[in-house]
């Protein structure tokens, strides 16, 4: 079975690719999905998350009636602060990891040929290695921005900050087996990742 590390920059349109990936028939793992189950009601990382970041410490990533982990408060408490934006990947990398190891194992034994791991911080956080092949998705700036610009809450200086915490989009291009550009439109992209996967299929 070939498994295939999917990743891209923020707004380079890493989830529409995935999405073309699943109406292609390769099941795919979105790390993002992972997180937000781990950290919803009855996750398995809320009791973790509660116990690293207390309630009577930081009441704003809690909801007053169910105590339910707020995921944008909590995004926020720790995207301007390493050491606690360190502490919630501690808890949550290993968790997605073993989800991923289920994931493959599980699709292993189906006899599926292919799958796809969709990992926003492939090469940050190693998971390059644990796969057969990376794609990475990718966009010119002037349509990224313009993608990111879009999101509900999102301003500019959000945005460069999260580029600034991303590893550079030139560098993962230059690691990776094959880039995907997604800036001419869906059928120009759905034309690219066909033929992207017929020489993966091909070199296996």
């Amino acid at each position: 079975m070939i498994v295939i590390g999917l990743t891209g920059s923020i707004g380079m349109g890493k989830s529409t690719v995935a999405a073309m990936l699943q109406n292609l028939g390769v099941p795919v793992h979105e790390s993002d999905a992972e997180v937000h189950a781990l950290l919803a009601p009855g996750g398995g990382a809320k009791s973790a998350v509660a116990a690293a970041f207390p309630i009577f410490k930081f009441p704003s990533i809690y909801e007053k009636k169910t105590k339910a982990i707020k995921r944008k408060a909590l995004g926020d408490i720790v995207f301007s602060d390493d050491e606690k934006r360190k502490k919630l990947e501690g808890i949550l990398h290993p968790l997605v990891r073993e989800a991923q190891n289920k994931f493959i194992l599980k699709n292993k034994k189906m006899g599926q040929a292919m799958i796809a791991l969709d990992i926003p911080l492939l090469f940050e956080t190693g998971g390059d290695e644990f796969v057969d092949v990376t794609i990475v998705v990718t966009a010119p700036f002037h349509v990224q921005q313009k993608r990111v610009l879009e999101r509900p809450g999102m301003d500019e200086k959000k945005f460069h900050a999260i580029l600034d915490r991303q590893m550079p989009d030139e560098e993962k291009r230059a690691r990776a087996d094959y880039v995907l550009q997604t800036g001419l439109g869906r059928a120009e992209t759905m034309r690219d990742l066909k033929k992207i996967l017929e020489s993966i299929r091909s070199a296996k």
